[in-house]
């Protein structure tokens, strides 16, 4: 039962749609959880939830079990650990010792059992909620938007998981980059992702996101891409990057 952060320092880059948008498609074939901690409540909203008296806001704060907190989302198979705008105030309240960073790691062991895969989508900015993210999560999947200075950004990232194995979670790996927003008719395009997959090799998703009106809309409409545009380029490439992942997941 892997826990799987969609993380990356970078703003900007697909977090939140893929976080979203992969949990609803391996819906379609296991029991998930979606655990939304960005103080933005992006992934709670886009799926038109909303939240109840109890969020994840009060698990880290002890104010609530996960098992209180979760809710159903109205996709078979896809539960909510929703936010809110509460959540802010948890980075500046949490314990930045060991013990406040393993807050949402200890939170799952009694509702993870329900569940076959757990996905976390990250706050957008590195701090306390992020390193609880990092403590809790086994493998990371590392959204990389095609432009310019994607090869920079991924290299921090790397560091940052690299620091954490030595110490907060000696566990965690890399599930693998995913190159989002990708505009296939710009030369940019391919070769931000020659690039990307020269220098990473296997750890990139085969799988690229395309840049998709109908990715960009759906949010709006409180809905995942499959509820909205299931006949979408932006559908058939997250239920692909789906199978890439439970087959990444089942090699171990």
């Amino acid at each position: 039962m892997p826990t799987i952060g969609v993380i990356n320092q970078k703003g900007g880059v697909g977090k939140t749609t893929t976080a979203v948008n992969l949990a609803a498609a391996l819906a379609a074939h296991r029991r998930v959880l979606l655990i939304d901690l960005d103080p933005q409540a992006n992934a709670t909203s886009g799926l038109g939830i909303e939240a109840g008296e109890k969020t994840v806001y009060d698990v880290l704060t002890g104010g609530a079990s996960a098992r209180g907190a979760v809710i159903e989302s109205g996709i078979d198979n896809l539960s909510v650990l929703p936010a809110s705008s509460e959540l802010a105030s948890a980075a500046l309240e949490l314990d930045a010792s060991s013990s406040g960073l393993q807050l949402l790691k200890r939170a799952l062991i009694g509702i993870a059992p329900r569940f076959d895969l757990i996905i976390i989508d990250s706050p957008p900015s590195f701090g306390a909620l992020t390193l609880n993210l990092l403590a809790a999560s086994d493998r990371l999947i590392i959204p990389l938007q095609a432009e310019y200075y994607a090869l920079e950004g991924i290299a921090g990232m790397i560091d940052t998981v690299v620091r954490v194995q030595g110490g907060l979670n000696p566990q965690l790996s890399i599930l693998g980059i995913l190159l989002t927003m990708s505009d296939s008719r710009t030369r940019l395009s391919q070769q931000v992702e020659d690039n990307v997959r020269q220098h990473l090799g296997g750890a990139v998703f085969g799988t690229v996101i395309p840049r998709n009106v109908r990715l960009a809309e759906a949010p709006s409409y409180q809905q995942s891409i499959f509820q909205y545009a299931p006949a979408s380029a932006g559908a058939e490439a997250y239920g692909r990057l789906a199978q890439e992942v439970i087959e990444r997941v089942s090699q171990g």
